[in-house]
Parts: structure tokens; C-alpha cells; sequence
């Protein structure tokens, strides 16, 4: 389950191990991809066995860079292992900084490089059950509406994004999407 991530430690970038690193909520890099298919976002249901935040909803994928690798590569490569997707144009949207907690005596504290891509309507999607439990597209006043409502269904980082960086990943016009006439029905939603 652990790797060597980059990470720093007393103000130097250096391989750490992973699961270390989140003990102990030093700041490492990471890497967090929004697809969408005209005004939906695609998200996943962490697997239920993952070792921190499972089964809850988050954005279409987020992970940690090996070291030595490109951001652009390991997010090329996440959606691929994760998702079964590929061939998609990756757009740097920007780099967010966040802390949380995410249970078990685990933080996350990242420095995360966000990509963007958009998908055609039929883009395949085949989620990877030893990451994904479940998937679904919701347009975004809804999913943000769903988060204000059931905060608990989602990861601490996608709350996180949604509440202080939507302009950043999605553009000047998502904050000023009404969300309170949001209407559309998630997976995230009810219960699924």
C-alpha cells in the first residue's frame, strides 16, 4: 500500500513513505483531476477498503505523484489505473494548498496540482474496484448543494475545493451558479 512520495521535511523535498508522511501531516505533493462533460462533474465513491476516507465521495481522482514523477504523468496515469480512462487533454487549472484531518490519526496536508479535461457525453468509464466503489456525473450547483446538505458523504478535500476554490478549478462563472435551485438527484445524494 505504501510508496515513496515527495514530501517535505525540515524545509527540503525528499522521498518519504507515504503512509509516514500522512502520520505525521507533513506536506507532500499531490494531485487532484476534474473531468466534465458540459456543466457535470465526474465523481467516485472512494473503495470501501481504502486506508483512509473510505467510501466516501470525491472528486474523478486525487492521488500522490511517485517520486521522480511528473504531476502531469502520475494524473494521466491515475485516471487510467483508477478509472479506465484515457486520451483526455489535461489542462493545469492551478495549485491549491489544504490541511485536514481524514481520520485515524492521518493528515493531509498537500500541495496539489488540479488538472481539468473534458470528456465527450460517451466517454468510457471503467472504475477500478480495488479504488472505486461507484461513480456517477452531477451537474455542479448540485453537487455543491448535496455537500451543504450531507457534508459527511465526502472526502475533507472536495468539501474543501467546493468551499474555497471553485473559481480555480472551474472558472469565474462556477461560484456564481445558484445553488440553491439545484434540483438533480446523486448517487451521492441518496445514500447509493
Amino acid at each position: 500500500m505504501s510508496w515513496l512520495i515527495p514530501a517535505w521535511e525540515d524545509g527540503t523535498l525528499k522521498p518519504m513513505d507515504k503512509l509516514d508522511v500522512h502520520r505525521r501531516g507533513l506536506k507532500h505533493k499531490a494531485i487532484s483531476v476534474f473531468v466534465t462533460e458540459g456543466d457535470r462533474v465526474l465523481i467516485q465513491r472512494r473503495a470501501l477498503h481504502k486506508y483512509h476516507t473510505p467510501g466516501l465521495w470525491a472528486n474523478t481522482c486525487c492521488t500522490h505523484p511517485h517520486w521522480g514523477e511528473s504531476d502531469l504523468d502520475c494524473a494521466t496515469r491515475r485516471l487510467s489505473e483508477e478509472l479506465g480512462i484515457s486520451g483526455l487533454e489535461l489542462r493545469h487549472a492551478g495549485e491549491i494548498e489544504y490541511r485536514a484531518d481524514v481520520g485515524g490519526g492521518l493528515v493531509e496536508h498537500e500541495g496539489v496540482q488540479v488538472y481539468t479535461a473534458r470528456a465527450m457525453s460517451d466517454l468510457p468509464v471503467t472504475p477500478n474496484p480495488d479504488e472505486v466503489a461507484d461513480v456517477d456525473w452531477i451537474n455542479l450547483p448540485a453537487l455543491r448543494s448535496i455537500v451543504e446538505r450531507r457534508p459527511e458523504r465526502f472526502t475533507p478535500w472536495l468539501r474543501i475545493y467546493l468551499a474555497k476554490h471553485l473559481e480555480t478549478i472551474f472558472g469565474p462563472h462556477a461560484a456564481t451558479a445558484p445553488i440553491a435551485a439545484a434540483r438533480e438527484k446523486s448517487k451521492a445524494d441518496i445514500g447509493a
